[in-house]
């Protein structure tokens, strides 16, 4: 039997460059061994064709929202359904994992029975196909050296954890803002424990447009975010990486050095209405916590 299961929802693989990186992602969760299982979920334009050349299950029916998007709630009752593996991945379809997810995943298997990892992304432009006969690792880790940008803590593009845990989950749509913040609240509220992994385990964001949303704008300004907000139980339940309270560090578990903006962070979390957006002295005073925090982490990182 397997140890990890990788389900994710593609967009459709009718755009070349969405294409390139879609499957550079997959071959790379493929290429961590026969411990990994990789499943697609959905049945955008591609989909099919890609998962049987690249070697991968497919899994055509997975509910949607009025908008056609696939529900998260419904692609982990899917991942439950057709893998027995003890622990499932949610994971962002452009995304590229290294070789080292499984021996960290194994670490923290050894130290905790009920876990939720996550973690920060690096920001890469991948215009190619990547060769994965070669030393794709190699040069991938050259090119964050020289390129890569580290995202900040807004949210996460994957979620590890043991198959029993995200029971209830709401109907969020799948690639909208708010179902991973969500996914964060609901890790470090709940007796598990919530696992910042980014030092330990690197993953690259291939970055790309948003062509695929109405009117090109961005995942976090279309209407479906403010619904996954509504379902999340509003803004006070949008959590950051900045609110996870451990982190993964020389292979344990270990809690999360204090700082400035960790403790505006808190701040703001107490200071949040529901609304995502309003007036009065609260907006203004969160609007200017942001800042300062924003502020202390580019000093931080610099």
């Amino acid at each position: 039997m397997s140890t990890l299961a990788i389900f994710t929802a593609p967009k459709p693989f009718t755009d070349a460059h969405i294409n390139t990186i879609q499957r550079n992602a997959i071959h790379s969760w493929a290429a961590l061994g026969d411990q990994v299982e990789v499943w697609l979920q959905g049945d955008e334009p591609g989909i099919a064709k890609a998962a049987k050349e690249l070697g991968v299950q497919h899994i055509k029916d997975v509910a949607r929202n009025a908008q056609g998007t696939p529900l998260v709630s419904a692609m982990l009752a899917a991942a439950r359904a057709s893998s027995e593996a003890p622990v499932l991945a949610v994971v962002n379809a452009d995304i590229i994992l290294l070789p080292e997810t499984l021996p960290v995943l194994e670490q923290v298997r050894g130290q905790a029975e009920q876990f939720v990892l996550m973690g920060q992304r690096y920001d890469l432009q991948v215009k190619d196909s990547l060769d994965f006969n070669g030393n794709w690792v190699g040069q991938l880790q050259a090119e964050i050296q020289r390129a890569g940008l580290l995202h900040p803590q807004g949210g996460s593009d994957y979620f590890i954890f043991p198959r029993h845990l995200y029971n209830r989950v709401p109907d969020f749509a799948i690639g909208r803002a708010g179902w991973d913040n969500w996914m964060i609240h609901e890790a470090v509220t709940q007796p598990w424990l919530a696992v910042d992994a980014t030092s330990a385990l690197p993953i690259i964001h291939q970055t790309h447009d948003y062509a695929h949303l109405p009117q090109g704008r961005a995942h976090y300004r279309v209407a479906e975010t403010d619904e996954n907000t509504r379902l999340a139980g509003g803004m006070r339940h949008i959590y950051t990486l900045l609110d996870v309270n451990l982190e993964l560090r020389a292979g344990k578990m270990r809690a999360k050095r204090p700082n400035l903006a960790r403790s505006v962070r808190r701040v703001e979390r107490w200071l949040q209405p529901d609304e995502r957006a309003g007036t009065g002295w609260r907006w203004a005073l969160l609007r200017r916590l942001r800042r300062l925090r924003r502020h202390l982490l580019r000093v931080e990182e610099s």
